[in-house]
């Protein structure tokens, strides 16, 4: 593929899967599920990242982003101005969390929110690396001892908003699985909703031992209750805080 079809709109090609060149599938709405088992990744730690970057303005810079680029081609290795609603930062703090089901009927919540970081060696077998609040490289992580993927019956993972504007919309969010085998997979929150808070984003099921990652990227307006309800969790919520840094 030649430079210029990068900077000119329309003449990539978009693939579903990049198992062949970069070992990595790509949830979609086209292609919304896949298998760990059938991939090779169903046992040993599965880590789960979620990363993200602020977007630039779609109303201003992609419309004349490819005229600059094409007036000016040196344009295209100049770092792009970060732009938000009112011309100003957004300053976003994206959460990982996890809710999760046991088979023998427990169930619960992993996220930075009111401390609840999880146990890889014990019940629930769900664990978070820590909070990321401002964007890091390296995102938040969970990770999930699949060794005892037999005592876990489903789990839920989301994103959200804490505490701040709304604006999954001004942010490029990805998150991540790396199976301790077989090729990463990747769910793009690539969906407009611009006063959502939360957002599940896939989910796993455990059905006679297969488990089945499902691309949900389902926005909410509310938090992890809305969630809890739309999938039918049924645990007890209230308001939390973190600790100040």
């Amino acid at each position: 593929m030649a430079f210029w079809d990068n900077l000119i709109p329309g003449r990539t090609t978009s693939f579903d899967t990049g198992v062949g060149a970069s070992h990595t599938i790509d949830l979609t709405r086209r292609r919304p599920t896949v298998s760990l088992a059938q991939q090779g990744g169903a046992t040993g730690n599965l880590r789960v990242n979620l990363s993200w970057r602020m977007r630039t303005s779609d109303i201003e810079g992609r419309s004349r982003q490819s005229g600059r680029l094409l007036r000016n081609p040196a344009q295209f290795f100049r770092p792009e101005v970060v732009q938000a609603h009112t011309q100003g930062m957004v300053n976003v703090d994206l959460d990982l969390g996890c809710l999760y089901e046991l088979k023998d009927g427990s169930k619960g919540v992993v996220q930075p929110l009111g401390g609840f970081f999880g146990d890889l060696n014990a019940a629930p077998y769900v664990k978070l690396s820590g909070d990321d609040r401002f964007g890091a490289p390296s995102g938040e992580t969970i990770f999930v001892n699949l060794d005892h993927k037999d005592e876990i019956k489903r789990l839920l993972f989301f994103a959200y908003i804490y505490d701040q504007t709304p604006a999954f919309d001004r942010t490029h969010a990805t998150i991540t699985l790396y199976p301790s085998n077989g090729p990463r997979i990747e769910i793009e929150l690539d969906e407009r909703a611009p006063q959502a808070r939360s957002c599940a984003v896939f989910s796993v099921d455990n059905s006679k031992g297969e488990l089945m990652v499902r691309r949900e990227v389902r926005f909410v307006y509310g938090f992890q209750a809305e969630l809890d309800r739309l999938y039918g969790w049924g645990l007890q919520w209230g308001r939390g805080y973190k600790t100040k840094t």
